[in-house]
């Protein structure tokens, strides 16, 4: 049986259409890094507690006052702080 022209237009019209969408995928990916700094969170974009990004020198300083708190003592608690408070529920039976 012999392919037709029309066949072979309509393989080769899917086949560009596969490497195009493929192609999206790979820009999407390299897009999203930055485009998700500026998106409200609401849109999909990250939260507003978030750590900076590694490499950048917001970073740097964010590990360093990390740093600093790691280090710091821990404050002292008070012994109505340590107790649990009274529940007022009565235990099952």
């Amino acid at each position: 049986m012999p392919i037709s022209p029309r066949h072979l237009a309509v393989v080769l019209a899917v086949a560009a259409l596969a490497c195009g969408v493929s192609g999206c995928g790979t820009v999407n990916e390299k897009l999203g890094y930055g485009v998700a700094d500026y998106l409200p969170h609401w849109l999909g974009g990250e939260p507003a507690d978030v750590p900076p990004r590694p490499g950048t020198a917001k970073y740097e300083e964010f590990m360093r006052e990390r740093e600093r708190k790691r280090l710091e003592p821990a404050a002292a608690t008070t012994d109505s702080a340590a107790k649990p408070a009274p529940s007022s529920l009565e235990p099952l039976h």
